[in-house]
């Protein structure tokens, strides 16, 4: 592809220009995969060359220090209460009696079970006493994979003390070969509350993230590997066990039984998911800025009262409004009886059960209701934007004889760009998990006959988010796979946040506006 200089770039047309622009972005795409994988390779080297230098760090650590720091590779902390430092001393040696208690009482347990998710299910067992048969539970594959996790977390946290703990007795080694004096116990709190009262802010939210957000990430993820579902609870039906990749060949593999698959499935799913975001992102976003602007306009009169009445659509919760939107357009509703007694039609339409053209009736009305609950957000973060944009780039567009549609190209529009570049890209992926709006105006409908056998009763209008939902519910519930849809929907949202991300203006040229 010819390489153009920026003047040459200039004196191309916009339809020259566009075209060049789009065959530089996808020229672009194989070397951002071979620097992608370049990164990844070099993440790896140095992951292998920093596991090298730590442990080459061990052995001359243990091989040149005092009897107190070898001491200390099997009793934590005893190097520090050696040396008077009792409170950091005493914190590590407490952490190995209590590592050392949870993995001889219960942890051992969870790892050893892990393998295998459960060895004895639930059955009958007869009662002599009784002379009856009665239901007993045993192994909880639940539970196993959850605590094994929890335990496998406790023993990452103990080595990365332990090694702190090596740490202290080499530093600890150093000051005192200088001369100089160890921090005492009182010195360690001061900093606490001083120079390092950064960690101690950051460590109750970094433990939070680590249980309520990491863990749950891992623990679904390695459900994607197993067969837990309605029948495979893991306690009360059945035990669940480990699958390896079957679940993800289920996904995405094309052909499957009789010629169907999930991945043909999946991908009309994403397919939609892809399109009613774009559609969902961007018609509120020019829509909401027109409105603004509208509003903005000097002459315009009581803008108060106009803004107030789109902000409405904000005050009532949007779980009252799509369902009642959604009653006004069922074969019984407002709408089809308004039509009919206008004349207009002969029969009432059924807007969320036509399957003509893949449901494009029920596509385009979730798009259409969807800009009436947006436009009020936007207009409100449009007409903040809109008044900080200096008048005197307007007066000069004016005096220079630029018409309002130029003065929106190229003032209004790069503006708002640069400014809500981020929101944009978060809008767009959290359109393509915008649970509410798809399920509470049609719950996926109209059905989708040829894709339903997949499991959860697939819908013309169902986004991932709400198919994943559909396969998670009822007795049928295939959790394994729902963490597997999971799984390709994170990868998906991830490789568009990152390529947007990466093009956005506010970004490549964050100096331009400043």
């Amino acid at each position: 592809m010819k390489q153009y200089s920026d003047l040459e770039f200039l004196r191309l047309s916009k339809w020259e220009k566009f075209r060049y622009k789009l065959l530089c972005f996808f020229a672009a795409i194989p070397r951002a995969l071979k620097n992608a994988g370049i990164g990844i390779g070099r993440f790896f080297k140095n992951a292998v060359l920093g596991i090298g230098r730590e442990f080459k760090d061990l052995w001359l650590t243990f091989r040149e220090g005092d009897w107190k720091t070898k001491t200390s590779y099997l009793v934590m902390g005893f190097g520090c209460l050696a040396r008077g430092q009792i409170l950091r001393g005493l914190m590590f040696l407490l952490f190995e009696i209590v590592f050392i208690f949870y993995m001889i009482v219960a942890g051992g347990y969870w790892i050893s079970m892990l393998p295998s998710l459960g060895k004895t299910g639930p059955g009958e067992v007869y009662n002599a006493v009784l002379d009856t048969y009665s239901y007993e539970y045993n192994d909880n594959s639940f539970k196993i994979l959850l605590y094994g996790v929890l335990t496998i977390f406790f023993i990452v946290a103990f080595i990365y003390t332990w090694r702190a703990n090596i740490k202290q007795n080499r530093v600890a080694e150093q000051i005192l070969r200088s001369g100089k004096k160890l921090k005492s116990g009182k010195d360690d709190l001061r900093s606490l509350v001083d120079d390092q009262f950064h960690k101690t802010l950051l460590a109750l939210p970094l433990t939070g993230i680590l249980i309520f957000t990491v863990l749950p990430i891992i623990f679904m993820i390695l459900v994607a590997f197993t067969n837990y579902d309605g029948s495979h609870d893991g306690y009360i039906n059945s035990l669940f066990t480990w699958q390896g990749l079957e679940n993800f060949r289920t996904m995405l593999v094309w052909k499957g039984a009789g010629g169907r698959s999930y991945s043909a499935t999946f991908g009309e799913i994403l397919t939609w998911t892809l399109i009613w975001a774009f559609f969902a992102t961007f018609t509120n976003y020019f829509l909401g800025m027109f409105v603004a602007m509208m509003i903005n306009k000097k002459g315009i009169r009581v803008k108060k009262l106009w803004r107030t009445i789109l902000i409405l659509t904000i005050a009532i919760p949007q779980f009252i409004s799509l369902l009642y939107v959604s009653k006004m357009f069922a074969k019984n509703g407002i709408v089809n009886g308004l039509l009919l007694d206008l004349g207009w039609i002969d029969q009432a339409i059924d807007f969320w059960g036509s399957t003509a053209h893949n449901g494009l009736t029920a596509r385009v009305l979730v798009i259409v209701i969807n800009i009436w609950i947006g436009i009020p957000y936007l207009m409100l973060i449009a007409t903040g934007i809109l008044m900080n944009i200096p008048q005197d780039l307007y007066e000069s567009a004016r005096i220079d004889g630029a018409n309002p549609w130029q003065q929106f190209r190229k003032i209004t529009l790069p503006y708002m760009l640069f400014i809500t570049g981020p929101y944009l890209l978060t809008q767009f992926t959290g359109n393509m998990n915008n649970f509410n709006v798809i399920y509470l105006l049609t719950g996926g409908a109209p059905t989708n006959a040829a894709a339903s056998w997949a499991s959860g009763n697939v819908g013309y209008t169902d986004l991932l988010i709400t198919w994943l939902f559909k396969i998670t519910t009822g007795e049928d519930a295939k959790y394994y796979l729902a963490s597997v849809v999971g799984i390709l929907v994170f990868v998906v949202v991830a490789v568009i946040s990152l390529i947007v991300y990466n093009v956005l203006p506010s970004i490549k040229n964050e100096e331009d506006f400043q």
